[in-house]
């Protein structure tokens, strides 16, 4: 495996990966209604990319298959983390999350934990510091601001 920067085609791919990663990997903590309503399948894919891009964004590779990808903004926050639903416990996560925080100038990284992610990003040094409901397609789905000192 090695760690690469986003490139605009990865896209379509990144979303099918975040679609079948959170109705897979994800589904052990929320309901079917929460994770339609997180991942409905369809994403603004140019939104999507102009995000990517503005953020420093990592795809995880293995001979030519994506395994996952994580992006983080110059201020610390790790918007975006999912690992590929049958590559889960490989270090993946850890892999990107290593090298983002490496890479950036910030004092301190926060993100948005879900339920499922509490644990790693825990074992990694952050702790909660608000539980939320975030709302999407008028359904509640509960997470974590998270942060981590430097």
């Amino acid at each position: 495996m090695f760690l690469r920067d986003y490139e605009s085609r990865d896209c379509p791919t990144l979303a099918q990966l975040f679609y079948e990663t959170v109705h897979t990997v994800n589904r052990r903590d929320y309901t079917q209604a929460q994770v339609d309503a997180w991942a409905t399948g369809t994403v603004d894919l140019a939104a999507w990319d102009a995000s990517f891009t503005a953020h420093h964004t990592l795809v995880a590779e293995e001979d030519g298959i994506i395994l996952g990808f994580a992006d983080m903004a110059s201020d610390g926050y790790l918007d975006r983390l999912y690992i590929h639903k049958d590559h889960q416990g490989r270090g993946i996560a850890t892999a990107l999350c290593d090298a983002l925080e490496a890479a950036c100038g910030a004092p301190c990284f926060t993100t948005h934990a879900s339920l499922t992610a509490r644990p790693f990003f825990e074992k990694r040094g952050y702790r909660a510091v608000k539980a939320q409901q975030v709302e999407r397609h008028g359904i509640l789905l509960p997470n974590f601001v998270m942060e981590k000192e430097r």
